[in-house]
């Protein structure tokens, strides 16, 4: 299932949230594909997307969910990437 947490990640001039695939990553970037989410907006694990394009998402099918359970619903498929992993640490 494709995962929208809240637009609440400022930066550049504008709030973002994410989106995320709690099954597998072929599924997250298939729904990009469609929804027209640049690839470059891909950071590992998610999907950066502006708030601009939340309400549209959401009627393209992801699911509105807090910070909180997208974080516990990615950690548990196992595609939770940290920011350690990230950093490469």
């Amino acid at each position: 299932m494709i995962l929208i947490d809240q637009p609440i990640w400022p930066a550049h001039g504008t709030l973002w949230a994410h989106i995320v695939s709690d099954s597998n990553l072929d599924e997250l970037h298939a729904f990009a594909a469609v929804a027209g989410i640049p690839r470059r907006a891909f950071d590992q694990d998610h999907y950066d997307v502006p708030r601009e394009r939340w309400d549209e998402l959401v009627r393209q099918g992801a699911e509105p969910v807090t910070v909180r359970q997208l974080v516990e619903r990615l950690r548990a498929s196992g595609l939770r990437v940290s920011q350690r992993e990230k950093r490469g640490l």
